[in-house]
């Protein structure tokens, strides 16, 4: 790392094993605290080394911790002198390896790779991968749409979505899966439900995060001795633009897509067989993924899809909504709670939607709960409501 490296405040709390909050209050208490080189009044960022300098000078850096020792050595040795790309490569070979139990990784320093095995030995690999994902999403991900739902809101949409039947052979989908979260937490949810083979089954539009993602969900597998019965696939490319699974029938789909998307390729894919429900308006990319994620359903498989609120009443999507309620697709609207996932402004919904088999009756009504303010009394807290 080199002189002009920046970390942010939780960067910081982690360097010094503290709370973020007492990174606060050494700002304000002790004068010789560095300043501010980059960011914004919300969220500055520091000299790496002036930090660490004040650190040692106040006693509060004795010595870094293995796993912040780890991350400096992982970033320091990618391709480029510590690139982005390069740090993801090195990380996600590193995954894989631990994933396999290997003491070689391609591309990647065999004193890494055993440092890595030793900082697992006193954790576990999952441990240790989950916390370098951490610090490279920290790093370079602050700013990009990489699936921010938080892991309790993961666990419930895979709740909603996931067979219950106990089948062995269950296919899980994401299209927009970033770093993985919600196949993680589908993997979860399914965990010991059978002995069959299981196919994972991602895409996101960076490459980077694709390899990553599938070297964690690899690392979570092997964690749980499953690793020899189900396929990860996670393929980097827009899943709208260029799909990589257009025959997939999955019998679970979890997606937080991208918000207010305007690219999305409205004019390319016009007559794209996706849209049975109807054409998605130019300005509707969110009902683009929502007919997406029904269109990769096997028929009687469950969506979860996270969505802005302003999706259930913005006026150029009516007719789509409209048909999705005719067709009982749509089951459940779920209001949830502000902070669930960003933006964290926002109250979102989670809509639950399903492949109707020839055996379901037309549903006459669909579920709408509201968890938006859950200490808020009342009886219109979840309802039935007819689809007019």
């Amino acid at each position: 790392m080199t002189e002009q490296t920046e970390v942010t405040a939780a960067q910081i709390a982690r360097l010094a094993g503290v709370g973020r909050a007492a990174v606060s209050n050494w700002r304000r208490r002790h004068s010789g605290f560095p300043a501010p080189v980059g960011g914004s009044d919300t969220s500055p960022t520091f000299s790496l080394a002036e930090v660490e300098r004040w650190l040692r000078a106040e006693g509060k850096l004795a010595e870094l911790p293995a796993g912040e020792r780890l991350w400096r050595s992982i970033a320091s040795s990618g391709a480029g002198g510590g690139s982005e790309a390069g740090t993801a490569g090195v990380l996600a070979a590193l995954g894989t390896a631990l994933a396999a139990g290997k003491k070689k990784a391609a591309g990647v320093d065999a004193k890494l790779v055993d440092q890595a095995a030793e900082l697992a030995g006193t954790t576990s690999a999952n441990a240790v991968f989950e916390e370098l994902l951490g610090r490279y999403l920290d790093t370079y991900a602050r700013d990009r749409d990489t699936g921010s739902a938080t892991s309790a809101l993961a666990g419930l949409m895979a709740a909603v979505a996931m067979p219950r039947d106990g089948a062995d052979k269950v296919v899980v989908h994401d299209p927009f899966c970033g770093a993985g979260t919600l196949l993680l937490a589908a993997e979860a949810a399914g965990a010991g439900a059978g002995d069959g083979a299981w196919s994972i089954v991602g895409q996101t539009d960076d490459a980077a995060l694709a390899a990553l993602a599938g070297a964690r969900l690899a690392v979570a597998l092997a964690a749980a001795a499953v690793g020899s019965r189900h396929i990860v696939e996670v393929s980097p490319g827009d899943a709208l633009l260029a799909d990589a699974h257009p025959g997939l029938e999955a019998d679970a789909v979890l997606c937080q897509p991208p918000s207010a998307q305007r690219d999305w390729g409205h004019d390319e894919l016009a007559y794209d067989p996706r849209w049975e429900f109807g054409m998605p308006p130019r300005a509707e990319a969110e009902l683009a993924w929502v007919q997406h994620a029904v269109a990769r359903l096997r028929v009687g498989g469950t969506a979860a899809v996270l969505l802005p609120p302003a999706v259930a009443a913005r006026r150029p999507g009516r007719r789509v909504r409209a048909e999705l309620l005719r067709r009982g697709v749509l089951r459940a609207v779920i209001g949830l709670p502000v902070g669930s996932a960003a933006p964290y402004g926002l109250s979102l919904h989670l809509w639950v939607l399903r492949r109707p088999t020839l055996a379901d009756p037309s549903p006459s009504r669909v579920l709408f709960i509201d968890q938006s303010d859950a200490d808020r009394p009342g009886p219109d807290r979840g309802q039935d409501r007819g689809q007019g």
